[in-house]
């Protein structure tokens, strides 16, 4: 059973939390593909992207990324306010590496793909969305 001042303390830590400024809300698209990568450079060989050329609604964007032999898959939105969109992983009984799902742009940008390969390399591919109405506040 908590006393009232242990309650006050509790309540005071969680407001004084809230009130910092969220680490992962500050990550660049290129800081979430170098945690992802390690560092390493990634090739272009083995990934194949498929996003419009231009998005008439910036709330429902399709992508598509076929990567064959990937173990996981990250897609980054560059300039969305949080880039990071999804991460896909895959398991040994996956019968394909593929993914598809709709994403939101808050207007023209790059839409970065990249994989990690089962021999541990990495792949990327990227291409640029144009919006014409905006998804993300625009």
């Amino acid at each position: 059973m908590l006393t009232r001042r242990q309650t006050l303390a509790v309540g005071a830590g969680g407001l004084a939390v809230t009130m910092l400024p969220a680490v992962g809300w500050s990550a660049t698209a290129d800081d979430i593909i170098a945690a992802f990568t390690g560092g390493a450079t990634p090739g272009s060989d083995g990934i194949f992207l498929d996003v419009p050329e231009i998005a008439e609604n910036g709330n429902t964007v399709p992508v598509g990324v076929n990567a064959p032999g990937a173990e996981e898959i990250i897609i980054v939105a560059t300039d969305n306010p949080q880039p990071g969109v999804a991460t896909f992983r895959f398991g040994e009984a996956a019968g394909s590496h593929s993914v598809s799902t709709r994403i939101r742009l808050g207007g023209t940008q790059d839409v970065v793909a990249v994989a990690r390969m089962a021999d541990g390399s990495f792949v990327q591919a990227a291409a640029e969305v144009k919006v014409t109405i905006g998804g993300c506040g625009g």
